[in-house]
Order: C-alpha cells, then structure tokens, then sequence
C-alpha cells in the first residue's frame, strides 16, 4: 500500500495502477469521443492511503473525482475512516472540468464526487456518482460505518436521505444567495437562511440525548458534518445549538475525519467566485445538447 501523502500533488505521469485502472474503466463507463479534451486523471496525486484501522484487501487504489466542496469531503472522510487507498483526481468545477467526456462518462449529471473502484463486485471495475450512493457502496463493500441490520440501516438512511435532500441543498442556496447573489435578494437570503436554521434545530433536538445522528457513527453524521462547519456562511451562530456543536467536535476530533476534511487541491482556495468565466461555469446552467 502506497504511503499517505500530507498533501495532494499534481502528477502528469499516471502510475501503474491508476494506468490499469484506467484501461478497465471501460468496462464500466463509455468510450471517450477521439475528439475529447485532455484526460482529468492527468492531474492525479499519488495514492493515498489511511493507516489508522485495518484496511479491507484492496490492491488497487479508488479513484477519487474530486473538489475541495461539502460533498466531496464526505468521501474524503469515508475513505479515511475505512483505510481504503485512493488517489484523488481533481475535479475544477471552476473551469468546467465537470463537462468533460471523460468524467461524464463516469458521473452524467456533470457533478463531484464520483469514484472508480477497480476491485468492484466480482473483481471488476465499477464507477458510482452521487456522494450518497457512493457511502452506501462504501459502506457495504467494507461492512463499517453502514450496518447490517435492517432496522439499524434503516435508521442510518433516513438521516442519510434528509442530508441529500434537505441540509444539502438548502444550505447551499443559503451560501449562494448571501455570498454569491450578483445583487442582494432579500427574499431568499430569508427564506433560505431559515430554513437551514430550522434544519440545525432538527440535528440539535435529534442529538439531545444521543452521540450521532442515527445511532454509532455511521455514514449519515460523515454525510452531514462539511455542511454544518460553514454555518457562518449560512447565517447561523452554531452557539443556538449546543448539541449539534458538541456533535461537531467530537467528529473533529476522529483522526480520520481531520483528515479527509483536510484534503485539498492546489486550484480550489484562489477561485474567483466574482469572476464572469467562474460565475457563467457554475451557475445557471441549462440542459446541453448531445
């Protein structure tokens, strides 16, 4: 297993096994048009690898499409957490490198993260998009952090289902529309703002009487955390939920969790978000052709 590398470095020469794991790609995703742009996994860092507990038996490192976001530090933390190998290949949603074919191939709704497994089910490669699919397929590959049990996952997914659909996103319209907004909206930075903070009542309530969201760790507080530690952005003062921040700081005190939550890439901290090119790449999108 390749030694944990401080920091993600750019490699313009692809190891073996990020080679083989590219020839089997494939198998699971569709061939690049002759006319596609430059391959992301040009940029790839060096296989990363977690030490702290027993990794499952995997060879060949997980690739990682990834950015410095929320969403991608859900599976920066799993792959932490479960001591599974990764090489991380970043994903500039500044500059469009999710329009790329090579990477729709892998994730078709132009969004990070996304994975490629080459010792998928059966031996064989596959790719999952989607950071809540991908905890699941996580959890289920390694038998941690996931249980089991029908009940117990039941419980896990609930919370897991209520990151994807509500603290997600709507913590991030309360980012946009109050750092973002060309103008001020005063409309939705209220609406937004309030239902995030509705939202942390709910976490706070649910962590009165329990150390995490549905029972031991589990993928649901991995899912929630890197939405909850932008509560300044969201217009919250996270001293209104002493449970929810007790709850923060025990997972920022899990080895594991520091360190996927420090994963970054060199491109991500000085992006312009006022910029014209940055601004018409992420938002306001529309359905392309093709």
């Amino acid at each position: 297993m390749a030694r944990r590398s401080k920091r993600v470095a750019k490699s313009n020469k692809p190891s073996k096994s990020r080679a083989a794991a590219k020839s089997k790609l494939s198998l699971v995703a569709k061939p690049k048009p002759a006319t596609a742009r430059k391959s992301l996994r040009k940029a790839a860092s060096s296989p990363r690898s977690a030490a702290v507990r027993a990794a499952p038996r995997q060879s060949k490192p997980i690739d990682l499409y990834y950015w410095s976001t929320p969403n991608g530090w859900k599976i920066t933390i799993m792959l932490e957490e479960c001591g599974l190998p990764y090489n991380i290949i970043p994903v500039n949603i500044s500059k469009g490198d999710q329009f790329k074919p090579d990477f729709l191939a892998i994730a078709p709704n132009n969004r990070m993260p996304a994975i490629v497994d080459p010792e998928g089910p059966g031996g064989r490669p596959i790719s999952i998009f989607e950071s809540g699919a991908i905890l699941q397929y996580l959890g289920r590959k390694t038998g941690k952090f996931y249980p089991t049990d029908e009940r117990a996952r039941v419980e896990v997914d609930q919370w897991l289902f209520w990151q994807m659909g509500g603290l997600g996103p709507m913590a991030g319209q309360a980012n946009h529309f109050r750092n973002y907004a060309p103008e001020p909206i005063e409309y939705g930075i209220k609406r937004y703002t309030d239902e995030v903070n509705r939202l942390y009542g709910v976490m706070n309530k649910r962590l009165a009487d329990r150390e995490f969201l549905a029972g031991p760790y589990s993928i649901a507080d991995i899912a929630c955390i890197g939405w909850t530690l932008s509560w300044k952005r969201q217009g919250q003062e996270i001293d209104e939920f002493p449970n929810l921040k007790r709850w923060q700081e025990t997972i920022q005190a899990r080895p594991a969790a520091k360190r996927g939550l420090e994963v970054r890439v060199a491109d991500a901290g000085p992006v312009n978000m006022h910029d014209p090119a940055v601004r018409a790449v992420l938002f306001n999108q529309r359905a392309r052709a093709g």
